[in-house]
């Protein structure tokens, strides 16, 4: 990969921190009150216990925005053909009102109006995992985490001796969703925005800093339940409040497991009355199956040489789990046969799911454990997937006393339009990440020279 910070420099930061005698009980007590008040939690938990972000040098930094880039355009290519081909449509398991609701045009060109990639870098690369293509949460904790970290003796030395350079994912997200607004057709000058998701999720203090952003840039903003919208026909309504633009954050299986196209959310999307972002139709990017479908080579002639060296580079071997024969490493193998032999090397992922539920890491499986997860996965629609080689890196973290743990990070770069700007940076001791399962998060900071 490009050139990393020197570890001299990280190291030197990380002894600065350290060896800080207000690194104590009452800092960290205020620390965590602070994230509780800028709504850096998930559930009731607060998310960062950490004392730095994560640091990327610029040129690693562009490094996986190139690839990220390219990745995405990739799934537009996969989405536009699977939309005439039917044969590669079933290939990525959508079920049969996903596919109706897929194929209504969502009124801008783009697939995803904000998506993320998810990544783990290693000693000298870096693999993308999965794509969020439908509701990729984090966007508002950047500047949120900024406020609780930047400001720390530290990292404020550390910033006045260092040319940096920090995202601003928030600001991306708004402009994108007036991009698509404007694509779409709409003509309000400041055009009102609904936040939709259920009452009381996980997430749901990110959607407060969100909706204070909106209205600081002069756009209504309402937070509001799938349950609780209207239609009337002409408008999208929730308790009385017209919505221009629906920033959905619902998932969207969740949403058409209780409901179906008569629902108003879904009339007024179909009816080009209200803007929707993300579509319906990025659930077809969302399957992990179409990581299966970017890295057969029986596909390849669907993208461009770019997209190809990139997928090859940056995408780990992924299959559908079916019986019969796939190629791995070169040869034919039965497939069945395969995950029993090769456990040590495989994760089983569901097709459609988040947040790190279902998933089977085969190296931290028992044997028994492990082949009745490959029974359950041969009769709903899983993916498998090749591990991943992952970089366990130091940092500074904080309980009873600050002390330096080695944990696994992950890298995912927000995309808004295909461009990358920034990226949710999560850490774990343990080989899933995800926030929802136990992992926590911090900031990014890109250095510019060093």
């Amino acid at each position: 990969m490009s050139q990393p910070i020197p570890q001299s420099i990280i190291q030197a930061l990380d002894d600065r921190i350290l060896a800080d005698p207000l690194m104590g009980p009452e800092l960290f007590a205020r620390l965590l009150a602070s994230q509780r008040e800028l709504g850096l939690l998930h559930g009731d938990r607060p998310t960062c216990p950490f004392l730095r972000p994560h640091i990327l040098s610029r040129s690693q930094y562009e490094a996986i925005a190139i690839a990220a880039q390219t990745i995405a355009a990739a799934f537009e290519i996969l989405v536009e053909r699977a939309l005439v081909h039917d044969e590669l449509l079933d290939e990525l398991g959508l079920t049969a009102t996903e596919e109706k609701m897929a194929r209504i045009d969502p009124g801008y060109a783009r697939l995803c109006v904000t998506s993320r990639l998810d990544a783990y870098i290693g000693e000298s690369d870096f693999q993308f995992l999965e794509y969020n293509a439908e509701s990729p949460a984090g966007i508002g904790d950047q500047m949120q985490l900024e406020k609780v970290l930047f400001e720390l003796p530290p990292m404020k030395e550390f910033l006045r001796r260092h040319e940096h350079w920090r995202p601003e994912p928030h600001r991306r997200l708004l402009a994108s969703l007036l991009t698509a607004y404007r694509e779409w057709g709409g003509e309000e000058e400041q055009p009102q925005i609904a936040i939709v998701d259920w009452e009381g999720v996980s997430t749901a203090s990110e959607f407060e800093v969100l909706r204070q952003y909106f209205e600081s840039e002069g756009h209504a903003t309402v937070i509001t339940d799938p349950r609780a919208l209207e239609f009337d026909g002409a408008a999208l309504t929730s308790g009385g409040f017209r919505i221009d633009i629906v920033y959905k954050r619902v998932v969207i299986h969740e949403f058409l497991e209780r409901f179906d196209e008569h629902h108003p959310l879904a009339r007024a999307y179909a009816e080009h009355k209200v803007c929707m972002a993300n579509s319906f139709r990025t659930k077809m990017a969302h399957k992990k199956a179409g990581f299966a479908i970017l890295s057969d080579p029986q596909y390849g002639h669907l993208f461009t040489d770019q997209q190809l060296a990139a997928i090859h580079q940056h995408l780990p071997w992924t299959r559908r789990i079916r019986r019969g024969m796939v190629d791995f490493e070169g040869n034919e193998r039965d497939l069945v046969e395969l995950l029993k032999t090769e456990r040590e090397r495989l994760v089983l992922k569901p097709n459609d799911d988040y947040g790190g539920k279902g998933v089977v890491i085969g190296w931290e499986t028992d044997q028994s454990e492990w082949e009745r997860a490959i029974a359950l996965a041969l009769e709903r629609p899983h993916v498998v997937q090749q591990r991943a080689p992952i970089k366990k890196v130091p940092i500074p973290m904080f309980n009873d006393r600050a002390h330096l743990v080695e944990m696994n990070v992950d890298f995912n770069p927000f995309l808004f339009h295909n461009e990358v700007e920034g990226g949710l940076v999560r850490l774990s001791a343990s080989s899933l990440s995800n926030v929802s399962s136990g992992g926590g998060q911090t900031a990014l900071l890109v250095l510019e020279r060093m």
